[in-house]
Order: structure tokens, then C-alpha cells, then sequence
């Protein structure tokens, strides 16, 4: 397995290659620059400003010289933050990201594979449907409407959560941000989880294992969970990647200082750098979660083998 897991990361380094060149060169296409903001300057000093950070140098060389520092584990400094390096932003806003998006997704697998389940098991009666209505309904309703809706309800009419910010890091200030998060994914879960759970009892395993007289909560929490769960791991790869290095919307709207933030603010101030960092580390975080879920299905399902 170890062979397999380093034949799979050194394969996926071509594509991480792709995606640095790709957004090196785009990010610079865009108009404006990183210190468009500072017109004020007399043209010398912005001259010198753009030659300490390299910025007058071709494109192609500006593009070397930030692969050769990204080798050495280097994503530069902030062209915006003063006196920061990039590595210093990231890992300032990735804890409260990777707070917020673990805490999210283990409230989504939880309460999505459990409802999910249930409705499988109820296919066609009228907790099936409800599930399914409520699923839809929450994929359909996108993340930055409801969370100005929990904030309403919750923060400002009934005043029991806070309505932003981390505060001392009580875990009243993570309420209503975990939710906003966990709530689509709630609902992608449950409907892959009814839809494969749904698969998986009609197989022939799950009969031989009722023919053999076990009972109902053994076949499915034995033979029947494990490979209903496959859809979903393969989800959660790219899915919680996402989510524990900052939703953008959510961050900004409860004023979370993660990840997303940074990345934000960053294209906005054409923080190349800064921009460059956050893209690199989703990358591989991308890179790693796919990784462990191709290692978890050996572990969810027997007839997988590498």
C-alpha cells in the first residue's frame, strides 16, 4: 500500500505542476497590479518596489524563480501585509479554517449518513420523501443565503448565538458558522448515502447474509454500511478539502479571520504571492484527502486491492 500511495503522490505532481502555471500566468494577465494602490508614489520608488520584488523581470523568468523558491518550501512575501511572508498568513488563518471545515464535515457525515440511511430503509414512505424534500432543498438554497438567515433567526430575533467573529473562541461563536457550512453537505451526503445504501441491499451478499438468519441491524451495520459508504468517501476528498482551508463566503460573512479571507483580500490587492500560496496549499490538500480516500476503500470494501 505504502508503494502504491507514493507511486499515486508522485504521480499527481504533474498536476499540481499544471495548476501553478496555470494561475501564475493568470493572476498576472488580470488587470492592475499589487501596488496599484500606492499611485501616490513617485515613479522611482515604485520602480524599486517592483524590482525588489522581482516584478520587472520577462514573465517566464519571474515564473522559474518562483518555482525554485517554492522547492525549497518558500511562497514568498505578502506584497500587501507588511513584514509577513505568506507561509506566516496561512498558517495564521489555516487553524481556524481547518477548525470550522473539520467540525463541519463531522456534522454533515454524521447527520447526513444517518438520514440518509434511514430513508434508504424507508424507501417510498413518507420519511423517505420528507429526507429527500429537505435534501433538496438544501442543495438548492446556496450557503450565503442561509447563513444571513441563521444570523437573523438565531443572532439577532431570538439573540442566542453571536452574529460574527470568533470572540474569546467560545464554541457559541462557532455555532452558527459550522452550520451554515455543514448544511449543503448534509444534504449531498444523505442523498448518496440513500441512493448506495438503496444498491447495496438489493445485492447478493446482503441476501445470503438475511438467508444465514442474521439479524436486521447486523446485516446492516456489517455488510451493508461499509460499501454503501463508497460514494460518499469519494465525495469527502475534494469536498473537505475545501472546507478546512476556508470557505470564502461564510468567512467573510461572519467575519472569520481564516483562509478564505486571506485569499480573498489577496486577489483583490493583486497580493500575487499571497494568491499563488493559498491555490499551492489547496492543491496539495487536494492531492492528500484523494489519496486517503483511495487508501479508506480498502478498508471499507474487501474486493479492493492494489
Amino acid at each position: 500500500m505504502l508503494a502504491y500511495a507514493f507511486k499515486r503522490f508522485i504521480g499527481a505532481l504533474p498536476t499540481l505542476f499544471v495548476l501553478i502555471a496555470l494561475a501564475f500566468f493568470m493572476i498576472r494577465a488580470a488587470p492592475g497590479g499589487p501596488f496599484d494602490a500606492e499611485r501616490a508614489l513617485p515613479a522611482e520608488i515604485e520602480a524599486n518596489l517592483r524590482a525588489a520584488y522581482h516584478l520587472d523581470e520577462p514573465l517566464v523568468q519571474q515564473f522559474g524563480r518562483y518555482l525554485a523558491d517554492l522547492v525549497r518550501g518558500d511562497f514568498g512575501p505578502s506584497f500587501q501585509y507588511k513584514d509577513y511572508t505568506v507561509t506566516e498568513l496561512i498558517m495564521t488563518g489555516f487553524p481556524v479554517s481547518l477548525r470550522l471545515g473539520g467540525l463541519a464535515m463531522a456534522l454533515a457525515v454524521v447527520v447526513g449518513v444517518a438520514v440518509g440511511s434511514l430513508a434508504a430503509l424507508r424507501q417510498n414512505s413518507w420519511i423517505d420523501h420528507a429526507v429527500m424534500s429537505v435534501s433538496m432543498t438544501g442543495i438548492s438554497i446556496p450557503n450565503f443565503v442561509m447563513a444571513p438567515i441563521l444570523i437573523l433567526v438565531f443572532a439577532i430575533l431570538l439573540g442566542w448565538l453571536p452574529a460574527g467573529g470568533l470572540g474569546d473562541g467560545s464554541p457559541q461563536n462557532l455555532v452558527l458558522p459550522v452550520i451554515s457550512l455543514a448544511l449543503p453537505q448534509i444534504a449531498y451526503i444523505s442523498r448518496l448515502t440513500r441512493g448506495s445504501m438503496i444498491e447495496v441491499l438489493r445485492s447478493n451478499f446482503v441476501r445470503t447474509a438475511r438467508a444465514k438468519g442474521l439479524s436486521e441491524r447486523t446485516v446492516i451495520v456489517r455488510h451493508a454500511l461499509k460499501p454503501a459508504l463508497l460514494p460518499v468517501i469519494s465525495y469527502l476528498g475534494p469536498t473537505t478539502a475545501a472546507l478546512v482551508t476556508g470557505s470564502v463566503v461564510i468567512e467573510q460573512i461572519f467575519g472569520v479571520p481564516g483562509l478564505g479571507r486571506y485569499f480573498v483580500q489577496g486577489a483583490l490587492n493583486r497580493d500575487y504571492t499571497l494568491v499563488m500560496g493559498v491555490i499551492v496549499f489547496y492543491g496539495v490538500l487536494i492531492v492528500v484527502f484523494n489519496l486517503l480516500v483511495d487508501l479508506m476503500y480498502a478498508l471499507l470494501d474487501p474486493r479492493v486491492k492494489y
